[in-house]
C-alpha cells in the first residue's frame, strides 16, 4: 500500500517568479529591471557579500589586537593526575597513555598536569610535566622523567 502524500506550501507563503524581458507590458521589458549600462547591468555581475559600496570596509575599519602565534605552536596533549591514578600501573608512558585512550597520537608531545592526586608511586613518562604534577608525583614517591 502506497502513502501519497499531497504536500502544498502555506497559502499566500509563495508567489510566481517574475518574467523579466517578456516586452513593455509586464513592467520589467527592455532592461529586464537591471537598469541602463554598468557593471550590475551586464551578465555575470554580482555585488560581494562585504561590499559596502566603496565605503571603507569594516575589516579595514577595525584596528587589529594582538597576535596569533599559530604558525609557531607546538601542539600537546594533556593528561592530569587522577587519569594516571585511575590506570593504577607503576609504569606510564605515551604508549600507555594510547592504548587506554588517553590521548590520540603517540608523536604529539605529552604533558601531564597536575590535576587530582596520586596515592602510590609511579614512574611517568612524559615529554613535560607542571610544577604541581612534578610534586605530587614525587610527593607519593614516584618518578617525573622526560622522555
Amino acid at each position: 500500500m502506497s502513502v501519497r502524500l499531497e504536500l502544498k506550501p502555506a497559502t499566500g507563503s509563495t508567489r510566481p517568479s517574475k518574467r523579466r524581458g517578456r516586452g513593455p507590458a509586464s513592467g520589467l521589458g527592455k532592461t529586464s529591471g537591471r537598469g541602463h549600462k554598468g557593471w550590475h547591468s551586464r551578465s555575470g555581475s554580482k555585488r560581494l557579500a562585504w561590499y559596502e559600496g566603496g565605503q571603507m570596509p569594516l575589516q579595514r575599519r577595525v584596528p587589529k589586537r594582538g597576535f596569533s602565534n599559530a604558525p609557531f605552536s607546538k601542539p600537546v596533549q594533556i593528561v592530569n593526575l587522577e587519569a594516571i591514578a585511575r590506570l593504577k600501573l607503576d609504569k606510564v608512558d605515551p604508549e600507555i597513555f594510547k592504548q587506554r585512550g588517553l590521548i590520540q597520537n603517540v608523536k604529539i608531545a605529552v604533558k601531564v598536569l597536575g590535576n587530582g592526586d596520586l596515592e602510590t608511586a609511579v614512574e611517568v613518562n612524559a615529554h613535560g610535566f607542571s610544577r604541581s604534577a612534578r610534586e605530587k608525583i614525587e610527593k607519593a614517591g614516584g618518578q617525573a622523567v622526560v622522555c
